[in-house]
């Protein structure tokens, strides 16, 4: 544990791969892409956040207290039971989540738009190779010692894979599970799909977790028994190459502002006339230009979330 007085401790740094990161507490980031959509935040039962799709068919619920800390499902209609559910544990980076509510948002647009049931509801696709063709693309690797009648794909490093249970029947059994890191309360994450989740839902899901872009967190927020299991780089430090070496494009601003600089060298060079005088009051201009360009903009529209995550109320 970091002491509270330790100066490093919410230190922001650049976590890899995303799927050791863990959770940062919030939901901001799984619940980015339906940020349009109607939120509803409720003060008793287990679920603290419910964000819906406008029909209410899909649906998109935040257990702040709980293991299972996202639950999100699927029904034919607002007053139907969940054709299908995906769960997220409270280890899991709300990064992967977002794979899934964005290719959810991109579903219902395109079913408004062409007045049809929606791809969210199509059910599984039976080549098991769709669902973790973003992993076998990134590299990852079919691992033959996994079990008869199930299929597993690992990642290079070991410590995340796609585990597919193909034994077995019943709509409401769990059929596909994402996992990464090791095995324990704060150091395993899990996504799990019932089994008439639509494939490529899953695939969306996946293909986050196949990417390399790390993700921020506060250095405490990454547990210290997976710590030497990833790449931890202050973001201070992190200045991309291409952004320090490329200047970029001056705007109108700063035109403004070389203008009024060279005109006041030149006046503080010669007697203070008439047009002095009317540089130096170009100059109160600008400077009353800058402070409002440069003031603090209005907060975005973000879900409400809990500003961390309390230790959840039951484990496995």
């Amino acid at each position: 544990m970091y002491a509270p007085d330790d100066p490093t401790r919410y230190q922001e740094i650049l976590v890899s791969p995303m799927y050791l990161a863990g959770s940062n507490g919030t939901g901001e980031a799984g619940f980015a892409p339906v940020a349009h959509w109607p939120h509803q935040y409720l003060d008793e039962g287990p679920c603290q956040l419910l964000v819906t799709s406008p029909d209410q068919r899909i649906r998109i619920g935040w257990f702040g207290d709980d293991f299972e800390l996202w639950k999100i499902s699927a029904a034919e209609d607002a007053f139907s039971a969940p054709r299908w559910t995906a769960t997220f544990n409270h280890v899991t980076p709300a990064e992967m989540v977002a794979g899934l509510t964005a290719a959810l948002v991109q579903d219902y647009d395109e079913a408004i738009a062409s007045d049809t049931p929606g791809r969210f509801l199509t059910g599984p696709t039976v080549p098991w190779r769709d669902t973790v063709r973003p992993l076998t693309d990134a590299g990852w690797n079919l691992d033959g010692a996994a079990e008869l009648g199930t299929v597993e794909i690992i990642a290079p490093d070991d410590q995340a894979g796609i585990l597919i249970d193909r034994r077995g029947y019943g709509s409401d059994r769990t059929t596909v599970e994402l996992w990464a890191g090791p095995s324990g309360w704060g150091t395993r994450a899990e996504a799990m799909f019932t089994a008439r989740t639509p494939s490529h839902l899953i695939a969306a899901t996946a293909a986050v977790m196949a990417k390399s872009t790390p993700v921020v967190r506060e250095r405490h927020q990454v547990d210290r028994r997976m710590q030497h299991l990833v790449t931890m780089t202050p973001v201070a430090s992190a200045t991309p190459i291409a952004e320090a070496q490329v200047p970029r494009a001056p705007t109108p601003l700063d035109v403004r502002r070389t203008a009024v600089t060279q005109a006041v060298h030149r006046a503080a060079r010669a007697p203070r006339t008439a047009a002095d005088l009317r540089v130096m009051a170009a100059q109160s201009r600008s400077t009353g230009a800058a402070q409002k360009w440069t003031g603090h903009p209005a907060p975005a529209t973000s879900a409400r979330l809990p500003a961390s995550s309390p230790t959840p109320r039951r484990g496995r």
